[in-house]
């Protein structure tokens, strides 16, 4: 199938909450641009989309937060002082605060106390300096999510190929208890925009009552091209959103077969990090795969993971290649990509576009088990 079928293949055609286990299309897996191709750009800048369009992502992924004004933005985190030059400018110097979001007391800069007009004087910053490189640093502005849904639909029409959006709702509970709620609001830009009304969009999340939420919202207004995609994080780690209740839901219980038919009820998909799929041993090598890949599948869930990088960091000892910890190896991001592959897996969230799309072309050209 080529790419052009396999993003609009089987999407999902409208369903009651209590909705029997979709058939799952067969497609070749989606290649998903981390926050942009972020190993190569200052992550959720135009630039960085730009570039993971270039190098053959299907979709990519903005993190939606809110200006104070009530637009949605593309930063990873509501706290901007690690991805902007803020600190840089005295005028806001009074705006570093101590603030809780999701539980965790942090001090910085918040996207909340800032509008519009103001976060357009910032500029964006390599998040991770340390490891990649600072060049761009100051080059590129926070972009809105009409804009990156621009530079979409302009890509798209240029290459001919039907891109797809991912956006992930940050701390959904945060910005709703702040009247800043970001469903509603992004649910009426994506059908107002010529593009997305019809292209292939993916919402994220790793709360459960908004995607709930949004599950009633999409069935209502008889909306086609949407699907919701629900993120797992540490198994004994819990959505925020039932953080405080007398039992807590842990993201463990969702990746049982019970949970994943829950989820099933209003999700399209689970996105697992990859230590879910794939438990290190002691030595740090990936282990044997874990059942979560084929029991998602038995209740019509895909399965897109988190997160590719192409840094000797973040690869298994197995797969890294020589110099430093900090050091690119591509051939060892390849082969880590790969086994998750052979694993059954339905699109993954990778830092580096351009080593997931050659991944994915390899594959394909060979026997599979």
């Amino acid at each position: 199938m080529r790419r052009s079928q396999a993003l609009t293949a089987g999407r999902r055609t409208t369903m009651p909450t209590s909705r029997a286990p979709r058939t799952l299309p067969r497609r070749p897996p989606w290649v998903i641009a981390h926050r942009g191709a972020s190993a190569l750009r200052p992550e959720h800048t135009l630039a960085a989309y730009e570039r993971a369009i270039d190098d053959g992502a299907d979709f990519i992924e903005p993190d939606l937060v809110m200006s104070a004004d009530g637009v949605l933005i593309a930063r990873h985190e509501n706290e901007i002082g690690s991805t902007t030059d803020v600190a840089r400018h005295p005028r806001f110097a009074s705006r570093r605060r101590a603030g809780s979001v999701d539980g965790m007391h942090m001090l910085g800069w918040f996207c909340e106390d800032f509008t519009l007009a103001e976060l357009r004087t910032l500029h964006a910053r390599e998040r991770l300096p340390e490891v990649r490189s600072t060049h761009f640093d100051g080059r590129f502005s926070i972009p809105t999510l009409a804009e990156i849904i621009d530079l979409l639909a302009r890509k798209a029409a240029e290459t001919g190929r039907p891109l797809g959006l991912i956006p992930e709702i940050k701390h959904p509970t945060h910005f709703q208890h702040l009247g800043l709620g970001m469903e509603a609001p992004l649910l009426k830009m994506l059908h107002a925009h010529p593009y997305t009304c019809r292209a292939p969009v993916e919402i994220q999340s790793f709360e459960v009552g908004n995607l709930r939420r949004l599950r009633a919202m999409l069935d209502a207004d008889h909306i086609e091209n949407i699907t919701l995609l629900q993120l797992l994080g540490e198994p004994d780690e819990c959505p925020f959103d039932h953080a405080q209740d007398a039992q807590p839901l842990r993201y463990g219980t969702l990746m049982q077969p019970g949970g994943l038919a829950e989820v099933a009820r209003y999700a399209d998909a689970i996105g697992p990090g990859l230590d879910s799929l794939r438990a290190p041993d002691d030595a740090g090598r990936r282990g044997e795969a874990s059942p979560l890949i084929a029991d998602a599948h038995a209740v019509g869930l895909e399965v897109h993971a988190w997160t590719f990088r192409p840094e000797n960091r973040f690869l298994p000892p197995e797969h890294r290649g020589p110099g430093d910890i900090n050091a690119r190896c591509d051939a060892g991001a390849i082969a880590e990509i790969t086994r998750f592959l052979d694993d059954g897996l339905d699109g993954f969230f990778t830092d580096d576009p351009a080593l997931g799309r050659q991944a994915v072309d390899t594959w394909l050209q060979r026997d599979r088990p």
